[in-house]
C-alpha cells in the first residue's frame, strides 16, 4: 500500500508518501480500506517528535472508508444475527443515560469484545468510520483497529465529514460528560474556539446545557468562525487578561502555555480546568496545589487515547453518538479543506502556524 508516513522528526517537512506494509488485523479487529482521513493537530505534534516512534511512522487517528477484512473473532461476532445484539446496540446508542448518569456501558470494569452486542454486523465492503487512536495509520491506504471502535457510516452522511468526527467531537462528549461532569446551568469557557477541537466543545457543552459559553480565539479573523459556531460572546486571546475572574463553572484549554494559569483565575468556587493538550508546546505549565486548595478550584485531564485503550467499548458508544450528532445535523463540522493525501506536509503546516479553520481532511487516491 501507499501512505503518508513520518520519516524524521523534522516536523510536516518529515512526512514522505511511500510504499509500506499493509497491516493485518488480530482478531479482534477490523482492517478498512482508506478513503478519507481526519488531520488533528496531534499529528504536527508527532511529526515534531512529541513522541519518541519508531520510523517510519504511518499517523492518522481518524478513517472512512470500506471494510477489507475483519479478524477471526470479529467475523465470528459479526455473525450473530440474534434480537438480543440488536436490542443491546440499539439501547447503547440512542444517548439515554445509564443509572449512574452516564451515556452508554460504565467505563470502569468494562465488558469489552467479549460483550459484542454494540454492532451492526460487518463484512467486506461496508462503509464505516473508525477511531484508530490507538493505532495510527489512517495516513495509510489500509488501516486496523478494533472492532469496537469502527461503526457503520450513517446513511447519508457525507463520508468526508464523517472523517471529521471520530477524534473530536467523540473527545467533547466524553470529556465533558465523564470527566469535567458538565452540568446544565454552567458556564463553559473553551480556548482555540474555531479549531477543530474547540468547535466541537463549544457545541456540545451547549447541547449538555450550558447556559453561557465563551470561545477564545489567536487573532480577529477567526472570531466571526467562532460566532457561526453558537459561542456566546468570542474573545481575543489577547483580551483574556482583562477579563474578571470567577466567571467560569469549566475552562477547556487544548493549549497550554502561559493561558493557562490565566484560566484557572478565570474559574469561580468548584470550577474544573479541563486540560486537553498542549499545542502552544511553551513549556510544562506550573500549576499550585495550595492555590488548588484555597480557592476551591481543580484541574482534570483527559487523553482519548488513555481512555480509548482502557475502555474500547465506552469509546465505541460515544463514536456512534458524535456521529449521530453530526449526521443529523446538531452539531455541525465545518470542513477547512479537502486535500490530497500527498498534501500532507503542507496541511499539517498550515495548521501548526494557526492558519486552518476548523478541521482538514485528506482524500486517500485510488488504485487504478
Amino acid at each position: 500500500m501507499k501512505a503518508m508516513q513520518i520519516t524524521s522528526f523534522d516536523g510536516p517537512a518529515g512526512l514522505k508518501y511511500a510504499e509500506a506494509p499493509a497491516p493485518e488485523p488480530g482478531p479482534e479487529d477490523v482492517a478498512l480500506d482508506v478513503e478519507y482521513a481526519g488531520v488533528g493537530y496531534i499529528e504536527a505534534l508527532l511529526a515534531g517528535g512529541l513522541i519518541d516512534l519508531p520510523l517510519p511512522y504511518v499517523p492518522g487517528l481518524e478513517a472512512v472508508g470500506r471494510v477489507r477484512s475483519l479478524g477471526s473473532l470479529t467475523a465470528d461476532a459479526s455473525s450473530q444475527t440474534d434480537a438480543h445484539a440488536g436490542v443491546e446496540a440499539e439501547a447503547d446508542t440512542d444517548g439515554e443515560a445509564d443509572a449512574d448518569g452516564h451515556a452508554g456501558p460504565d467505563a470502569d470494569g468494562e465488558a469489552g469484545f467479549s460483550s459484542p452486542g454494540l454492532y451492526s454486523p460487518l463484512k467486506p465492503g461496508d462503509p464505516v468510520v473508525a477511531l484508530t487512536i490507538n493505532r495510527g495509520g489512517a495516513y495509510g491506504q489500509v488501516a486496523v483497529t478494533h472492532a469496537n471502535l469502527v461503526a457503520p457510516l450513517p446513511p447519508g452522511m457525507d463520508p468526508a465529514l464523517a472523517a471529521a468526527v471520530p477524534a473530536n467531537t467523540t473527545t467533547a462528549l466524553v470529556a465533558l460528560e465523564r470527566v469535567a461532569h458538565l452540568k446544565p446551568g454552567e458556564h463553559v469557557l473553551v480556548h482555540a474556539a474555531a479549531g477543530g477541537l474547540g468547535s466541537q466543545f463549544g457545541q456540545i457543552a451547549r447541547l449538555l446545557g450550558a447556559a453561557r459559553t465563551v470561545g477564545v480565539v489567536g487573532s480577529e479573523a477567526k472570531r466571526g468562525a467562532a460566532l457561526d459556531l453558537g459561542y456566546d460572546e468570542v474573545w481575543l486571546r489577547s483580551e483574556l487578561g482583562d477579563a474578571a475572574g470567577g466567571q467560569f463553572d469549566v475552562v477547556v484549554d487544548p493549549v497550554a502555555g502561559p493561558a493557562r494559569q490565566t484560566s484557572l483565575d478565570l474559574l469561580r468556587l468548584g470550577g474544573r480546568l479541563l486540560a486537553v493538550g498542549d499545542a502552544a508546546q511553551a513549556g510544562d505549565p506550573m500549576v499550585s496545589s495550595n492555590s488548588l486548595w484555597l480557592r476551591g478550584v481543580g484541574v482534570l485531564g483527559f487523553n482519548l487515547g488513555a481512555f480509548t485503550a482502557a475502555n474500547p467499548r465506552t469509546t465505541g458508544v460515544y463514536l456512534r453518538r458524535a456521529l449521530n450528532l453530526a449526521a443529523s445535523g446538531e452539531v455541525a463540522v465545518h470542513i477547512a479543506e479537502r486535500a490530497p493525501i500527498r498534501e500532507a506536509p503542507r496541511v499539517l503546516a498550515d495548521m501548526a502556524a494557526g492558519a486552518t479553520v476548523g478541521k482538514a481532511v485528506l482524500v486517500h487516491e485510488r488504485e487504478r
